[in-house]
């Protein structure tokens, strides 16, 4: 089994645990060891230092099943995805542009986060839900701005990064483009200048 696989098993794993443990927590709190906590928030800030726009979800009615097509989508979009106690989620975002988001940490958590496209966990999110409906999202920050959930596909219609990079090669090529035009101009205007200037002088010699 490869490095991916085993990535990949245990975020099943870890996704099947943290469902049943959503499905039990009203009758029987589970406590997380101080080292834990500690890892998960680290693991999160970090993420969230490089982000470029964030999303919250409610993920309750989302099974195991459903839960890792999400974080398989997301990983292909090159998405973080985690499911977070809002205590936790708390601590990672504070001190990150998505500490506007701490008043929506409220319910059960999914914090999806851009680590590539600004659009990119919106898209994922929005695509995802049209065949899954029970998953709700709650909230989206970009920019240190949070936006109700009414602005998904604003946030999800942001260009890529390839179009990004394609629209600013355009708009820096444009002046060169019509630089080169005039340069390019230049000559033909001279030389009927000059064929004028000839025909001027004959002109006025005859």
């Amino acid at each position: 089994m490869d490095l991916a696989e085993t990535r990949s098993v245990k975020e099943q794993l870890g996704t099947a645990k943290v469902l049943c443990t959503a499905a039990k927590s009203r009758r029987t709190p589970v406590a997380l060891k101080l080292e834990d906590k500690q890892a998960i928030v680290a693991e999160v800030t970090e993420a969230a230092g490089s982000a470029l726009s964030a999303v919250l979800a409610d993920y309750r009615g989302l099974n195991v099943g459903q839960m890792t097509e999400l974080r398989k989508k997301a990983r292909e979009a090159n998405v973080y995805v985690r499911v977070i106690r809002n205590t936790l989620a708390r601590r990672a975002v504070a001190g990150t542009e998505f500490a506007c988001l701490e008043e929506t940490f409220t319910g059960p958590t999914l914090l999806a986060l851009s680590l590539e496209d600004p659009g990119a966990a919106a898209r994922v999110l929005k695509d995802f839900m049209k065949g899954n409906d029970a998953l709700e999202v709650k909230a989206l920050a970009i920019g240190g701005e949070r936006l109700g959930p009414e602005r998904l596909d604003a946030v999800a219609s942001l260009p890529t990064r390839d179009q990004a990079l394609a629209m600013l090669m355009g708009t820096m090529l444009a002046p060169v483009t019509k630089l080169a035009q005039t340069f390019n101009a230049v000559p033909s205007k001279l030389v009927r200048t000059i064929d004028a200037v000839r025909i001027q002088k004959a002109e006025q010699a005859a």
